[in-house]
């Protein structure tokens, strides 16, 4: 294993130097932020196949595949489907609004007083995100190292948050870009075709799982379905998500570039699921699915590529984790934190941006490492993120860019009641129940339409300078050339 450990090394070594590379760049909060907004079409669409496709999508993926077969690929699926909704329908208007947080957009759209609640779900969000991405640390120091399960967890997630600090989203860009490439050799190139190979070839494993293993909708309409809500949904409101959206340098490079990182998503869902199915050929008696990812990696492969391929799942679950740590920072200063500070601090009073945001990312990540030593089941973790973001966000979010009528109270009580009803559902049907997102969603968006019309309709001159924002009229200065 020495080889292996040599490759991991190295891998981690080189992601602390770029944080310290991107230390160097991050000089104001657009740089810090957003990187910018100067990232061209190559660079934007390896860092959104990146940060959509984490620890869940690759160990999680691969599980499916292990229990269903080729429908164990609709999860990671559904996600592609999402960013492909937003690139092509929403993309282009995101990137023209020119903010840093999907509260922001709400504030504008609605006039004001929807940014605090919204971010307290929104923060929530990204919060347990980025604890469920930390925790799958565990999973892939324990196969390499034989480590601690808090030991893992302190030690990945330090790595992440040193260099998400020291460089904001300028480090995360480079990182994430370094991280796609490790994952599509490791994965799409080299696992795959050897997990098949090992499996007999696909004739072989035709033969030995039963034909549900290959049958397309085998996992369940209703699991696709809540997939669908879930997922796909949540791509498109999610600030981890938003957050790469601005860094775009264009409206153009976000649509386009959003676009072939979603067909990505796609390519990597089918080949999760194929080396999952090739695992269960290999491995039928697993007592984990969730295994079969590490199992296959440590039995199957040789000396070196064992360890690019375990590089490769840990970039994956570094891209998420470092992506929603830094959504989860800006939400809590800019959203929160600047909001309740604005209230009570003095005129003239400076504030150094950067620094502030470097603190809150510090801070944010201390707190996600102690609570992913604290919890242990992933999925559930997710599932509560998810079902806030859908069932208290989705509605007023899309109802704010579809719906020229939805006013700041109906808002407000969609987030309210939604969030409200996803809790008390989970509480009462379980956190891995279907009904509380379903329910919950129905509720936001009744809550949404009737207040809305119940209420007077948005001040027209805040309409006018909504509609000023989505056709790109105000524009931040350029300091730096564009990076492809």
């Amino acid at each position: 294993m020495a080889v292996d450990y040599a490759v991991i090394v190295v891998y981690l070594a080189g992601m602390l130097a770029m944080g310290w590379w991107g230390m160097r760049r991050a000089r104001s909060k657009s740089e810090f932020l957003v990187a910018g907004r100067r990232l061209g079409p190559a660079m934007y669409s390896g860092t959104m196949a990146a940060i959509v496709l984490g620890g869940a999508s690759t160990i999680g993926g691969v599980g499916l595949g292990y229990q269903y077969g080729l429908s164990g690929a609709w999860m990671v699926f559904t996600i592609g489907l999402g960013l492909l909704a937003l690139s092509v329908f929403f993309s282009a208007r995101i990137a023209r609004l020119k903010v840093y947080t999907v509260s922001e957009m709400l504030d504008l759209r609605y006039g004001g007083r929807a940014g605090l609640i919204s971010g307290v779900v929104m923060w929530a969000y990204t919060l347990m995100l980025a604890v469920t991405s930390t925790i799958a640390y565990a999973t892939i120091f324990d196969v390499l190292f034989d480590m601690n399960r808090t030991v893992a967890i302190v030690l990945g997630g330090s790595i992440v948050v040193a260099y998400s600090t020291l460089g904001g989203m300028w480090s995360i860009t480079l990182t994430d870009m370094v991280q796609f490439v490790v994952k599509t050799i490791g994965v799409l190139l080299l696992l795959l075709p050897i997990a098949v190979v090992k499996a007999g070839g696909f004739g072989a494993m035709r033969d030995e799982l039963p034909t549900a293993y290959f049958d397309p909708l085998g996992i369940g309409g209703e699991t696709i379905f809540t997939y669908v809500l879930i997922y796909t949904f949540g791509m498109l409101i999610g600030q981890d998500i938003w957050q790469r959206v601005f860094t775009a340098r264009s409206d153009t490079t976000a649509k386009w570039g959003g676009t072939v990182a979603g067909t990505y998503c796609l390519v990597y869902a089918l080949a999760g699921a194929v080396i999952g199915t090739a695992a269960k050929v290999l491995y039928p008696k697993l007592a984990n699915a969730d295994d079969a990812f590490a199992t296959i990696v440590k039995d199957e492969l040789p000396v070196g590529v064992r360890g690019l391929v375990l590089a490769a799942a840990l970039a994956a679950v570094m891209s998420t984790s470092s992506g929603a740590l830094i959504a989860c920072a800006t939400v809590a200063n800019n959203d929160i934190w600047s909001r309740l500070r604005g209230a009570v601090k003095r005129d003239g009073e400076e504030h150094d941006e950067v620094r502030g945001n470097r603190a809150f990312i510090l801070v944010m990540g201390v707190a996600v490492i102690c609570t992913a030593i604290a919890l242990n089941n992933v999925v559930e973790a997710l599932t509560v993120a998810y079902n806030l973001l859908v069932g208290g966000l989705l509605v007023p979010i899309l109802g704010g860019l579809l719906w020229k009528r939805g006013t700041v109270q109906g808002a407000l009580a969609s987030v309210i009641v939604g969030g409200l009803a996803v809790i008390g559902l989970m509480a009462s049907y379980g956190i891995l129940a279907n009904e509380p997102v379903y329910y919950g969603l129905l509720s936001s968006l009744a809550a949404y339409l009737v207040v809305s019309l119940a209420t007077p309709a948005t001040d027209a001159a805040v309409l006018a300078a909504w509609r000023e924002r989505l056709a790109g009229k105000t524009v931040e200065p350029a300091s730096e050339p564009v990076h492809t």
